[in-house]
């Protein structure tokens, strides 16, 4: 095959579902193709179409869903193609590795069975044959102990492991085209420049298309040859990665572009007050007996680490996942047990236990990451940001609260009607705007904020930076921010500390962390989060 031509062309391709509401048109009539050995980035916001697209090429819609158009690989139309046609394409020509690994393996079944199996059905390979292949697999992916590893179990693993064991598990038939949908998103960004660079390096050594579809424009601008912008279902623009990110034409391209987090923070005044302290902050968590008469095992998630937080000042907090940022964020909210000194404003809460904290809670308010988990799906958001004033304004009378809840909504740029209505009708970032509501509307002093943005897409994290500053600004309040997303630290925070394997490895104002850092761990996450 020439290496200009396209290995896999898309021509009007359409996909529907069939809703109680009526039918909701996905992808509206999209054209585009992928050559061999090029990396197409199919980019735009969530709901935009992008992974509907490839999950109607390769028939895996949800059964409400239907495809028509063409997706034409190997001189054959994949749409409208019975299952059994299907099937010998997938997992062996046209392969697809998911952003959550976690719930695409299946925790039954250790990973060298699950990578074996594509060998066996579309290779009629023999078991020792195959295992054979997997342990070429396993070393080409970097898995380290891939003798040992290969019978691991998918709980065994990290997710940086698991992320290649996916990748093992696609390039097991050597497939013309891989499809990478949102395959770094849930990674931390040593993590995902590995795999980046594994991903560009395997295709070069294979030579096949890889089809990458993500929201996240540092990473296309490192590794895409060609980009198709996705909005509403259709495409808006497309074109080469530099015509691209160098002269986009389209306004909704120029945003997307634009979204990347910017300003600085500066610090609070030498002299402000210190409204929360942990200092000497130890927090064991106990893993379980070594066996029969063995004692009881522990795990050091936080050692021996000091903090201290002014009135109006964001500390960031960064570290890869087990550095123990968020342990420590809980434990300096006394969420869970933790030895050291802890101290809110004047008083000594070191030995206070739940219910000695209750008359402190109001001041001290948490968000997290998924505001869909953290949000009951029983309650109206009206009933959802109220709920603690019930606990700590037992006073108020109901129209009180409803006045209360009309200005906290008002505040975070929600329509204060939206409090009749449940979670599930709202996106992403507006539900992360209800989390922040619900926090807000107890004029809370210390607010700790563990990965409130990283699962919004880049233009909704920034309107909900902007907001956490402006109600910052307004209400003097102080945040910890705890994120592995460096360029969110970087515009939100004052302070940074790094963490890794429950200690601090370094920390100082933002500029002096991010332009001149001292230790080769923090030079690691800068680079790799800013090498695009």
């Amino acid at each position: 095959m020439n290496q200009m031509t396209p290995v896999l062309t898309v021509n009007d391709l359409q996909v529907t579902f069939q809703t109680p509401d009526g039918t909701v048109e996905a992808v509206k009539g999209i054209s585009f193709d992928v050559k061999k050995g090029e990396t197409l980035a199919i980019v735009g916001e969530s709901g935009s179409g992008k992974s509907q697209t490839m999950m109607g090429i390769m028939g895996l819609l949800a059964k409400n869903g239907s495809v028509s158009g063409e997706a034409m690989y190997g001189g054959t139309n994949l749409v409208g193609q019975p299952l059994s046609t299907l099937n010998q394409v997938r997992g062996s020509k046209i392969t697809m590795i998911f952003q959550e690994p976690m719930t695409s393996l299946d925790p039954l079944y250790r990973i060298g069975r699950q990578i074996a199996e594509p060998l066996i059905h579309h290779r009629g390979m023999s078991k020792s044959a195959a295992r054979a292949r997997v342990l070429e697999l396993l070393k080409l992916v970097g898995i380290p102990d891939p003798e040992r590893r290969i019978d691991s179990y998918p709980h065994e693993m990290s997710g940086g492991q698991r992320q290649r064991v996916m990748i093992a598990m696609a390039l097991a038939n050597e497939p013309d085209v891989l499809i990478a949908d949102e395959p770094t998103t849930a990674l931390d960004v040593t993590i995902q420049a590995q795999i980046l660079t594994l991903l560009a390096d395997l295709q070069k050594r294979f030579g096949m298309a890889i089809v990458l579809i993500t929201h996240d424009l540092g990473v296309v601008k490192h590794v895409a040859d060609r980009v198709v912008v996705m909005r509403k279902g259709e495409i808006v623009e497309q074109g080469s990665r530099d015509a691209i990110f160098g002269n986009a034409q389209h306004d909704y391209t120029k945003m997307l572009l634009a979204a990347e987090p910017t300003g600085t923070k500066a610090p609070p005044a030498d002299d402000a007050p210190v409204v929360l302290e942990g200092r000497n902050v130890i927090v064991d968590f106990d893993i379980g007996s070594g066996g029969f008469l063995r004692p009881n095992r522990t795990f050091r998630a936080v050692d021996q680490v000091s903090v201290r937080l002014r009135q109006g000042q964001t500390i960031g907090i960064v570290g890869e996942s087990g550095s123990g940022k968020s342990t420590l964020g809980r434990a300096l909210l006394k969420l869970l047990t933790a030895d050291g000194a802890f101290r809110f404003e004047t008083n000594d809460i070191s030995g206070l236990d739940r219910a000695g904290m209750r008359s402190f809670r109001k001041q001290l308010q948490l968000v997290f990451q998924d505001p869909y988990g953290s949000l009951s799906p029983r309650q109206t958001v009206g009933e959802i940001i109220t709920e603690g004033l019930y606990v700590h304004e037992p006073q108020l009378s109901r129209a009180e609260r409803d006045a209360r809840a009309i200005a906290a909504l008002k505040e975070v740029g929600l329509d204060p009607a939206a409090r009749n209505r449940y979670p599930h009708e709202f996106s992403g970032g507006q539900r992360q705007r209800i989390a922040i509501a619900r926090s807000m509307i107890l004029k809370p002093k210390v607010v700790i904020l563990d990965e409130p943005t990283s699962a919004l897409d880049r233009s909704v994290q920034r309107q909900v930076i902007e907001l956490l500053r402006d109600l910052q600004d307004k209400h003097g309040l102080s945040y910890v921010f705890i994120s592995h997303d460096l360029s969110v630290i970087r515009a939100m925070s004052d302070h940074v500390i790094v963490m890794k394997n429950g200690k601090i490895v370094e920390q100082g104002d933002t500029e002096a962390i991010f332009d001149r850092p001292q230790e080769d761990y923090t030079r690691d996450l800068i680079a790799a989060a800013f090498s695009h």
